[in-house]
């Protein structure tokens, strides 16, 4: 009978799924693992093979639960894989590690059997089957049941960590600003000096706060870029306006190359605007006092480069590599929440382009948008009005 069998080799059984958990490459391959799971689940296949073989089979079901799956049924096999799948999430495994924990006993089975010369009939490997498809279903339906459950309150967590940054930071700017206006206006301080240049620091901190939330709605919502040929020259130009006034907040200076006015970029506006912006800002953020930020833009073969090169001193080693990600902050400036470079990222990609950065030991970082380039068309010749 395969109930003696497996009853008197459970330790060998147990072992051999042990070591099987040990050869793959599992988050923390423990103890825990197993003894919540295939312990448990081979106690009750052998309680299951051996009240089949009673007068009374179907009370087996109690056990096992029914072949076939269709509505779920209460037993000891689901109730146990329930909480198997749950610990195992708990742990860091993934969905395939358990599934692969009942494949281990099932093939630890079959093995022992043929060593031992032991054969199974085939309605005790149909119980074997059956017991084994109701764990699996049990198992990852709660698995999966209670990631999504996890997967959704970190994203909840993860927005009002968001919303609450915007507010507070939009509540900083707005009320600096209003001191600022406050004073402005009582005719104690003139428009052109220290409170002036509050206010506009105010202003601009509020405009950039709201670029870089926009971009990152749009590139979050899966939204589609909103392609257009730009002119890259006028693109340039409008950059270098509404980038002057931070440079002399910031006090530092802005160089910005000449731009051959025959480039052009497909590209949505808003997201490459807000990119640019972002890289800018970054730089004016980073970049020593009374030192200059350069922004240029050139063709390269069929690309168009656009770089921002800062004089922040460099980065130290491995900086560079964890830059863009979410929430990473490799300065010692810590404003800000860390989302700038990687929705400039995610911004920039949308417009099938390139991010990187390049560090200058000891000088500092150039960020460069490497886009397909395009070529804007010849101008219509005007309309011969002579007779």
């Amino acid at each position: 009978m395969l109930h003696d069998f497996l009853t008197e080799n459970r330790s060998d059984l147990i072992d051999r799924c042990r070591s099987k958990v040990a050869l793959r490459t599992t988050p923390r391959a423990s103890h825990i693992e197993l003894e919540h799971g295939i312990p448990l689940f081979l106690d009750q296949l052998i309680k299951t093979l051996r009240i089949e073989q009673t007068l009374e089979p179907l009370r087996s079901r109690r056990i096992s639960g029914p072949s076939g799956g269709g509505r779920p049924v209460s037993s000891e096999i689901g109730d146990t894989a329930t909480q198997h799948g749950r610990e195992l999430l708990q742990q860091g495994f993934t969905i395939d590690q358990v599934v692969h924990d009942y494949g281990d006993l099932c093939q630890a089975i079959t093995d022992l059997a043929f060593e031992r010369g032991t054969p199974i009939a085939i309605d005790e490997f149909r119980t074997l089957n059956r017991c084994l498809d109701n764990g699996i279903a049990d198992a990852v339906t709660e698995f999966s049941y209670q990631r999504e459950s996890l997967l959704g309150d970190r994203a909840v967590q993860a927005l009002n960590e968001r919303l609450g940054f915007l507010a507070h930071e939009l509540r900083n700017h707005l009320n600096t600003a209003t001191l600022a206006l406050t004073a402005i206006k009582s005719g104690n301080v003139g428009h052109g000096g220290a409170t002036g240049a509050v206010l506009d620091r105010s202003l601009v901190a509020l405009r950039n706060l709201v670029d870089r939330s926009l971009a990152d709605v749009r590139v979050v919502a899966g939204m589609p870029a909103r392609h257009e040929l730009l002119s890259v020259a006028d693109f340039i130009a409008d950059i270098q306006i509404s980038a002057t006034l931070e440079a002399k907040t910031r006090e530092c200076g802005f160089n910005v190359a000449a731009v051959d006015p025959k480039l052009a970029v497909d590209a949505d506006r808003d997201l490459l605007f807000s990119a640019v912006g972002n890289l800018l800002q970054n730089a004016f953020k980073f970049t020593h006092y009374h030192t200059d930020v350069a922004l240029n833009a050139y063709a390269a073969a069929d690309r168009i480069l656009i770089e921002v090169e800062d004089n922040c001193g460099g980065l130290p080693p491995g900086d560079a590599e964890h830059m863009f990600e979410a929430f990473a902050q490799v300065g010692n400036d810590k404003s800000g929440l860390g989302l700038g470079l990687s929705i400039c990222r995610r911004s920039v990609e949308a417009n099938e382009g390139v991010l990187s950065v390049r560090n200058v030991p000891g000088s500092g970082c150039i960020f460069t948008i490497d886009l397909p380039r395009h070529a804007l068309p010849d101008p219509s010749p005007a309309p011969d009005t002579t007779a």
